[in-house]
């Protein structure tokens, strides 16, 4: 898809303000009610290669007077607020954007919302990181809630390491060994896996009959992703690599290899 198309349909996702306008202009609250316990994605972030991917949002809603189940609206953004979203999703690709709330008791109900967010669609590179969630609950006796951000979470670039490799093997004690690997990062704009260059790698090390990995060294990938050092074999155990990963751009960690020291 061509930049033109993927800002399109960016600009797009953010129709879903016209419809929250009018209450997104009303005061934050009226009455006692109030949206708890927000969760997205089970409460990891949403990491994306290419194409669809699918997670819920669950909270609760409360009023004494009880909650209008089929009122409540749930909308994710990205940006300073709603009306100047850089990109956003509607709730169960609907422009109700409504959550489907159940009664748990005279004054509680238990709210969820499905949302579905795809590369070059609501998904480019510069909207990785982190995402808002507004939502609005109305109770029975006229009051509500606007709770804007009601949650803040990620939506990262997902990341790939190749898994480690340690040569030679087996090899001798004091002997030079080097460990390589490959750091790949999501493209959402190609829908593409290029080599994520110039990244910090910690490359750790876990001895035979030890639970624990411990860090060994951090090693910069080359300008296409490549990692390749050097460590002298001592005892036998097994070389990973881990990638902590940044607001927009999800952790990774490799398979790990073992060496067999003679």
């Amino acid at each position: 898809m061509h930049k033109r198309a993927i800002v399109g349909a960016v600009t797009g996702a953010l129709a879903l303000t016209a419809f929250v306008a009018p209450a997104a202009q009303a005061a934050p609250t009226s009455g006692d009610t109030k949206i708890s316990n927000v969760v997205v994605n089970g409460g990891k972030p949403v990491v994306v290669g290419s194409g669809k991917k699918t997670f819920t949002v669950s909270f609760t809603a409360s009023d004494n007077s009880g909650i209008e189940l089929k009122e409540v609206t749930v909308v994710l953004y990205r940006g300073a607020s709603l009306e100047s979203a850089d990109s956003g999703a509607v709730a169960n690709g609907n422009d109700d954007s409504l959550a489907t709330c159940t009664k748990a008791s005279a004054t509680t109900a238990k709210c969820k919302a499905r949302f579905t967010v795809e590369t070059q669609q609501n998904l480019i590179n510069s909207v990785a990181g982190t995402w808002k969630v507004w939502a609005l609950a109305p109770a029975k006796d006229g009051d509500y809630v606007m709770k804007d951000p009601a949650k803040t979470f990620k939506i990262q670039r997902q990341t790939k390491l190749k898994g480690a490799n340690a040569a030679p093997e087996p090899v001798k004690k004091g002997k030079t060994i080097t460990v390589t690997s490959k750091l790949t990062r999501a493209n959402w704009n190609a829908e593409t896996f290029p080599g994520y260059g110039r990244q910090p790698v910690k490359l750790q090390f876990k001895k035979k009959g030890t639970s624990a990995y411990k860090n060994v060294k951090t090693v910069r990938t080359s300008a296409t992703g490549a990692l390749k050092t050097t460590v002298k074999a001592t005892v036998d155990g097994t070389y990973r690599y881990v990638f902590a990963g940044s607001s927009g751009t999800a952790a990774v960690t490799s398979a790990a290899d073992a060496i067999d020291v003679k």
